[in-house]
């Protein structure tokens, strides 16, 4: 099975309680990620643990909504959601630099989520999961470099 955990780094120039607190502010991902094309909070949620929110997400292919969930919010340190509650573990940690912070992006996915694959897709949940690496591996870097350039008012 392919890796089901990616994560790299980048050095913002900017504090980390500032580009916490852009990305904590999920309605912004829109505006970085290659695939996830808007968010917004569900039942007047905000950027702390235990809330919820909806991404739309889209690809040539297809456009679909998936819900996550806040499971740590920790200004200037980290910002952590799962999506589906369950399957697959989004996370920002914000580390102080000299000249900034040094901002990781991560992403796992979990047991629950290769569980959702297989049942959902069955005999091509392989190359569903392969799909969602490789889109993660291209994606990750590509969100990091549009958070800097926002950041540093680019």
């Amino acid at each position: 099975m392919a890796n089901r955990t990616l994560s790299e780094s980048i050095l913002i120039h900017s504090p980390p309680d500032e580009v916490y607190d852009m990305v904590a502010d999920v309605t912004r991902m829109g505006e970085w990620s290659p695939v996830c094309k808007a968010c917004w909070w569900d039942e007047g949620g905000s950027a702390q643990v235990g809330a919820w929110f909806t991404g739309r997400n889209e690809t040539p292919e297809r456009t679909w909504e998936t819900r996550s969930q806040v499971v740590t919010a920790d200004r200037g340190k980290e910002f952590t959601f799962v999506v589906g509650g369950t399957r697959t573990r989004w996370s920002y940690t914000f580390e102080p630099a000299e000249e900034g912070a040094k901002v990781t992006e991560s992403w796992e996915l979990l047991p629950d989520g290769v569980e959702f694959f297989e049942s959902r897709f069955g005999d091509q949940a392989q190359a569903q999961i392969e799909e969602r690496v490789r889109a993660a591996r291209e994606g990750i870097p590509l969100t990091l470099a549009r958070i800097k350039e926002a950041a540093e008012g680019r």
